[in-house]
């Protein structure tokens, strides 16, 4: 890797400041909006900065592991790319930059229904792997099963399925930057639609009929496909229980960025729930507000198996597309190393709750 600085940033620190500086200012609400007042991203972030490290010192870190596996699949580093929607909107490229990043480096990356390149196109800028299929339910179940469909004939190893969008959130910050989502086209075809919002109907709201979805739709995933199935969106031990006795391989603890339910509960703050409840059965994964090594160190000493990454990766990609999102994946791998040798971990396998500051009274 150049020591230039790639996309005007050179540091984790920065990424937000040079993506700031090239996105056109309704994308960048759209990016940057969270739901209503927006207290959920902001306690995203607080929950992070509330854990303390414990510093170990002379404790033979001369070599460094940071690889682990992801439902069995060896990946280089226990992060991912969480799925997010558009990324044409913030490079030519999109989906295939970040696709072709993170097949180089060795990560998963997991893809969006609402992307802007095809579920087939994305596969074959990535031929390496590993890679998912993020699904959201569609208003036609022939719909629904055709993605899933396309998506294991394309080479992808998961469905994870995001079921905490019944409806989309009100983002306020999005709608008064002037993004209008209803006007972008999607990769994967016109016959397929994000979640929708509700709509007045005399003295009812009514929404599109996948709303209606309950948790018997993950039994008829699996009748659908022989790829195991992870539940995105999950925030309470009753709802990971659910999604495990559905037959899931795996939960993602996450309350989408902030960007579904304003108030809603940090990930880090709901994750120890749900670990508890079904960590010793399944793989629990956690993403919201990650951005630094360390952050990822405690969501892994809290039980997590791996963290996604969302806006960090959006940001990197504006800043400098493919070498930008590069840049950005060893920057993060460089500070997980620092982290844990700091704290006196040599490998993924050695991160447990002993290296988190106990709370004050």
């Amino acid at each position: 890797m150049a020591d230039e600085p790639v996309g005007e940033f050179q540091t984790l620190s920065d990424i937000e400041a040079a993506a700031a500086r090239v996105v056109i200012g309704p994308t960048w609400a759209y990016v940057q909006g969270g739901a209503g007042e927006e207290q959920t991203i902001v306690a995203n972030r607080k929950a992070f900065r509330r854990k303390t490290l414990r510093p170990r010192v002379l404790a033979n870190v001369q070599n460094l592991d940071l690889t682990t596996t992801l439902l069995q699949e060896k990946v280089s580093a226990p992060f991912y790319i969480s799925p997010t929607a558009y990324q044409g909107l913030l490079h030519p490229d999109g989906e295939l930059a970040t696709a072709r990043a993170a097949s180089a480096e060795g990560v998963l990356a997991v893809f969006s229904t609402i992307t802007s390149r095809s579920i087939e196109e994305i596969a074959r800028a990535s031929s390496k792997g590993p890679r998912w299929f993020q699904l959201y339910l569609q208003p036609e179940s022939a719909t629904t099963r055709k993605l899933v469909e396309r998506a294991e004939t394309a080479g992808y190893t998961a469905i994870v399925l995001t079921v905490d969008a019944p409806v989309f959130g009100n983002r306020d910050q999005t709608t008064l930057g002037g993004f209008n989502i209803g006007s972008i086209p999607l990769g994967n075809g016109p016959d397929v639609f994000p979640p929708s919002r509700p709509t007045p109907q005399g003295q009812y709201y009514k929404t599109r009929k996948e709303a209606s979805a309950t948790w018997e739709v993950l039994d008829e995933l699996h009748k659908m496909t022989s790829l195991p199935i992870l539940v995105k969106g999950i925030l309470t031990s009753e709802d990971a229980r659910q999604a495990v006795n559905h037959g899931a391989r795996g939960v993602i603890v996450s309350n989408h960025g902030g960007r579904q339910l304003d108030q809603a509960p940090a990930s880090l703050d709901a994750l120890p729930e749900v670990v508890e409840e079904v960590g010793s059965e399944t793989e629990v994964y956690l993403d919201g507000g990650v951005r630094r090594g360390s952050d990822i160190l405690i969501a892994l000493a809290l039980g997590a198996k791996a963290v996604g990454l969302g806006r960090l990766v959006l940001w990197a990609l504006a800043a400098g597309g493919e070498t930008g999102v590069t840049r950005m994946i060893a920057l993060l791998k460089e500070d997980l190393a620092t982290t844990m040798a700091l704290t006196g971990r040599r490998s993924i396998a050695e991160i447990d709750d002993t290296v988190l500051s106990k709370p004050t009274q």
